[in-house]
């Protein structure tokens, strides 16, 4: 129940910044591996560039342990960034976060260094005001 609150406030903060939603799941084949990214996205931008495209996976850190929930998301993340670039190589994902876990665990030094160090490109997001606060890429 807390995935889908979580999942449609993301969605609806994108929404409300005019990105439209293609595919909610984005799914990915590679041979007989199947992998579902939660949202994709593009948002048209004016005269400088056609379009961007990307894909975002929702996370709410709810369980007891955060650093478990950490865990599970970086391999996701992983997973889906490396599955992007073999068939989707215009799309950028984002990891989904909400503002709260945010401003607290992922200002621990090991996860801002985990995040420095892989890469992650975050979207920070206020669930309950189903708004995007920041992105960082």
């Amino acid at each position: 129940m807390a995935k889908d609150l979580f999942h449609q406030a993301v969605k609806t903060a994108l929404i409300k910044k005019g990105w439209n939603i293609t595919r909610d799941p984005l799914t990915i084949r590679i041979d007989r591996v199947k992998l579902e990214i939660d949202l994709a996205a593009e948002k048209v931008f004016a005269a400088e560039r056609d379009g961007q495209k990307i894909a975002v996976e929702v996370k709410g850190f709810i369980n007891p342990s955060a650093i478990n929930d950490f865990h599970a998301a970086l391999g996701q993340f992983l997973n889906y960034r490396l599955a992007l670039e073999m068939t989707d190589r215009d799309r950028t994902l984002y990891l989904a976060i909400p503002e709260d876990v945010f401003n607290s665990f992922f200002q621990e030094r090991f996860v801002q260094s985990a995040v420095k160090s892989y890469a992650l490109k975050l979207l920070i997001y206020n669930p309950t005001q189903e708004e995007i606060v920041e992105w960082k890429h």
